[in-house]
């Protein structure tokens, strides 16, 4: 999407609860991943938040951090990964899931644009592919990432979000948590998704990595 439509959005926020529920089935991004061994990396167990879905192991947020207004998503950084990508705004495709951003440029994100701006109090939520025809794109790397690593959001008001990971995992599309992944925690969080699990030639990909963060600081 262009910049030019921005505005429209600044004025329209849908409230995040409003559209929770519709996306509970999951992330439906591309399943053209090519049929590599080992394929990309899967979460640790001890990426995990914890067994019950609680955010307990979630860093202490400082108090001085205060959440950001709204300002869209233009850049998103992990240097673990070596992700430096920029970011465009994505929409709910039909079936209301959450649209993949284009597959023809491996180094692209999408940022949920209808919901929580990264910095926010509430869930942002920023998706890409792990792979695409020609092999791995921005996300492939995703679920090697450890708890205590960052995440970094640029944003078109000039401020950077910087949030603490605090959770790794991965969820079945037939069963995922979507009030876990999406809910508001209270915090300004972030959730960074791509597929994952399993891959046959015929469906594709059957799961989505999730990383799990927290606002840590803004700059």
């Amino acid at each position: 999407m262009g910049r030019d439509q921005w505005g429209a959005v600044r004025s329209r926020r849908t409230p995040w609860g409003a559209i929770a529920l519709v996306m509970l089935t999951g992330l439906a991004l591309m399943r053209n991943g090519a049929e590599t061994s080992p394929g990309p990396p899967q979460p640790a167990a001890a990426a995990s938040v914890s067994r019950d879905g609680a955010a307990v192991a979630a860093p202490v947020t400082d108090e001085g951090v205060r959440p950001l207004p709204y300002a869209p998503a233009s850049r998103v950084r992990i240097p673990q990964i070596e992700v430096d990508a920029p970011v465009v705004d994505v929409n709910l495709d039909p079936a209301g899931w959450i649209e993949a951003p284009p597959a023809q440029d491996p180094n692209l994100a999408g940022w949920y644009q209808n919901g929580i701006a990264p910095g926010q109090r509430g869930t942002a939520v920023v998706v890409g592919h792990v792979d695409n025809l020609a092999g791995p794109a921005v996300f492939y790397g995703l679920g090697s990432l450890r708890k205590g690593q960052h995440v970094e959001v640029s944003r078109y008001d000039g401020q950077v979000a910087v949030f603490e990971i605090y959770g790794v995992e991965v969820f079945s599309k037939n069963d995922f948590p979507g009030a876990r992944v999406y809910g508001d925690t209270g915090y300004a969080e972030l959730r960074v998704i791509t597929c994952g699990g399993g891959y046959s030639k015929a469906d594709g990909y059957d799961g989505n990595v999730v990383v799990f963060a927290r606002l840590v600081e803004t700059r």
